[in-house]
């Protein structure tokens, strides 16, 4: 125990006198809310809605399959399985069971959740299968043969960690891991890169790069695009600086870095190398998307091909490559739009062609959920918003013609509905609107607004909101929300501010470091925008957050608690003098600041929801923390400890935190379902109180 924080030994995660006071809680907030009306019927709810067979089953396509994880009531730790496209045209797939994790569970009596596959082109025979303990993010790997649907025996085999692990060929891989002192960054991700050999022992695999200490991680991979095939490194020097390194095929020649700017983001796609600005450059201005001829740019060449230049309504989303093409995902005041881009014959990088995809609905959000670059010009993407059910399209872009084939249809584009998701609630006199708050510094604030159409006052309602790490908050449909929230009278409202991507990385940098208070200000500035439009009132008006937005909902608590009636933080961030030391928190340095440097430790303090509660002054609304016990990313000595010093102070608050789950606070529908009946039974309590 420290006298500067008594808590401190709520962060031995499965210490006994922390764990027998999580017991102690868990057992309140059960007692609290599962005996309420209609808990066990919003449960049940949440279950079939989670489980529903007509949920589409998303699929990425390696060779001639489509593969597709899929969890329901009868597969709770789920199915990895594949099918063919013909098949998925269908309404019921014939699926080939690749792993049953159940089985796998049982057999090995390990709480096996699913965190991927990696599988080797082109003959798509072996896979590497990562595996997580009840939703950690360490994870062990298995070499999987997808033709016998067995392990191999003596295959590549990691133990477990937060490993970095992609196929060079059958017989090597591009490895990161824990190779013991000094391998791991101090956020505990891997700093080595290693080149391994099937049958060689893991210790013995040759170190090809090793970043820094400081770091937050490293890692390599190979590009297996025939004609194209070459090797990177990626060294991440922080959240949001890094360095792209070509390895040359001289093994003893060092590494190639690309040379562009350390906070953009770069990519190679066959002889194009595409670049994401953050900040200016060349005469660009950050927030670009920029493509140059690789080996023209690697031989000093300079002149962009500029596929993207923002705005201040407008913001990159991003890109994804088919074989031959570019599909370019923009965002107008956070609706989203979409274009083909195809690049002009020559050696140059000028003549690109550019083309609109139709058919995308306003107040509506499209993201592509597959391609097969290396293969060919296919494509998925789902176009989904908060009353519109989710549609996956197969498209084909360009016709055709090969790469820079110059044919007049090579921008034409062919795409067909595959699946639509079921309607799981009714959306009958509900609408979507969406307004702007202005924030304390005058900053116009988007924020979306889902309910009646005809409101008659006042009501019930629930504020979402992240403001951090550059994610968007974007329109979205989700049948727990209309279940739970929409189909009872309702409203939902999903705010974007400051410290996401919104508007791109000037919303993003508004926000960072000691200017966090900005997301907090724009935050409290849509709360009092919903009750200056009559659409709720400070009793009524919830907020939730998860993750960083368990931080601002930690923040709106302790800073604003005046403006409103409960708050929900799940797998929350809340001591932000010792987050660093905890788990992955070094790696959210760049993000927040550091609390050993005396310049950052002063406004990290006063945005830190665990140090700013009082006894005193206004009251604070309920709050109900949940966490995980397995969550290796977000310590759960963060809710622990913010629940006992709200009880101490006498403020009232409500824990639950699962013994399994990770960061995502669930591994199944099962405990989804009690998740969220938790949350919003808790909700519909406090904000509807009964006369």
């Amino acid at each position: 125990m420290s006298d500067e924080d008594p808590y401190l030994w709520l962060e031995d995660v499965s210490g006994d006198a922390a764990l027998a006071w999580v017991r102690e809680r868990n057992a309140e907030t059960v007692d609290a809310l599962t005996g309420l009306p209609g808990f066990k019927v919003l449960e049940q709810e949440m279950r079939e809605v989670l489980d529903d067979d007509g949920r589409i089953p998303y699929v990425v396509r390696r060779g001639q399959h489509l593969y597709n994880f899929w969890q329901d009531a009868d597969h709770v730790r789920g199915v990895w399985r594949r099918t063919t496209l013909e098949e998925y045209r269908t309404d019921r797939p014939a699926w080939e069971v690749l792993l049953d994790l159940d089985a796998l569970a049982g057999a090995e009596e390990e709480k096996w959740a699913w965190a991927g596959s990696r599988v080797l082109a082109p003959e798509y025979r072996h896979a590497l299968v990562l595996l997580s303990r009840d939703g950690a993010d360490a994870c062990v790997v298995r070499e999987f043969d997808l033709e016998t649907l067995e392990f191999v025996e003596d295959g590549f085999t990691v133990a477990e960690a937060k490993t970095r692990i992609g196929w060079i060929d059958h017989e090597r891989v591009w490895i990161g891991t824990d190779f013991g002192a000094g391998s791991m960054s101090p956020s505990g991700y891997p700093l080595q890169v290693r080149r391994w050999h099937r049958g060689t022992p893991l210790a013995d695999a040759q170190l090809v790069y090793e970043g820094r200490p400081t770091d937050l991680s490293a890692s390599g991979w190979h590009d297996d695009t025939p004609g194209f095939e070459r090797d990177f490194v990626h060294r991440q020097i922080d959240f949001w600086n890094q360095e792209l390194f070509l390895l040359p095929e001289d093994a003893a020649a060092p590494p190639l870095k690309i040379e562009v700017p350390d906070d953009a983001g770069a990519s190679v796609h066959r002889r194009w190398l595409t670049v994401t600005l953050k900040s200016p450059w060349l005469g660009h201005p950050a927030g670009s998307l920029l493509a140059f001829d690789f080996d023209a740019f690697r031989a000093g060449e300079r002149e962009a091909e500029v596929l993207f230049t923002p705005d201040e309504r407008t913001a990159l989303a991003g890109y994804s490559w088919t074989r031959n093409h570019l599909i370019l995902s923009t965002r107008a005041d956070v609706s989203s739009r979409m274009e083909l881009l195809t690049p002009g014959e020559g050696p140059g990088a000028g003549g690109w062609r550019r083309a609109p995809l139709p058919g995308l609905p306003p107040l509506s959000t499209t993201s592509v959920t597959g391609t097969d670059p290396d293969v060919s010009d296919e494509y998925f993407h789902q176009v989904s918003g908060f009353l519109q059910p989710a549609t996956l399209y197969r498209g084909t872009a360009g016709g055709t013609g090969g790469s820079g084939s110059g044919s007049d249809n090579e921008t034409d584009n062919e795409s067909e509905s595959l699946k639509q998701s079921p309607a799981l609630f009714d959306t009958v006199g509900l609408a979507v609107r969406q307004y702007f708050a202005t924030s304390a510094d005058g900053t116009r604030v988007p924020y979306f607004v889902v309910g009646p159409e005809d409101r008659p006052g006042p009501g019930p309602t629930l504020l979402y909101g992240y403001g951090g790490f550059e994610i968007s908050m974007v329109p979205q449909y989700s049948a727990v929300t209309g279940r739970a929230w929409l189909a009872r009278g309702g409203t939902y409202v999903v705010a974007g501010i400051r410290g996401g991507h919104e508007y791109g990385p000037r919303w993003h940098k508004a926000a960072l470091g000691a200017n966090r208070v900005r997301a907090y200000e724009d935050f409290a500035a849509v709360a009092r925008d919903l009750t200056a439009r009559d659409i709720t009132t400070p009793a009524q008006l919830g907020i939730e957050g998860g993750s960083n937005g368990g931080l601002l909902m930690g923040a709106m608590l302790t800073r604003d608690p005046e403006l409103f009636g409960a708050v929900v933080a799940h797998v929350p961030l809340l001591d932000m003098l010792r987050f660093h030391k905890l788990l992955a928190g070094a790696s959210w340095i760049a993000e927040y600041g550091d609390p050993d440097s005396p310049a950052d430790r002063p406004h990290l303090e006063r945005i830190s929801p665990y140090h700013q509660v009082r006894a005193d002054g206004p009251a604070y609304p309920p709050l109900l923390l949940l966490t995980s016990t397995r969550d290796d990313r977000v310590h759960p000595g963060h809710a622990r400890k913010m629940a006992a010093r709200l009880r101490e102070h006498g403020h009232p608050v409500l824990f639950h935190e699962h013994l399994g789950g990770g960061h995502a606070g669930a591994t199944d529908h099962r405990q989804t379902a009690f998740n969220e009946a938790l949350v919003h039974t808790f909700l519909w309590e406090r904000l509807t109180p009964q006369t």
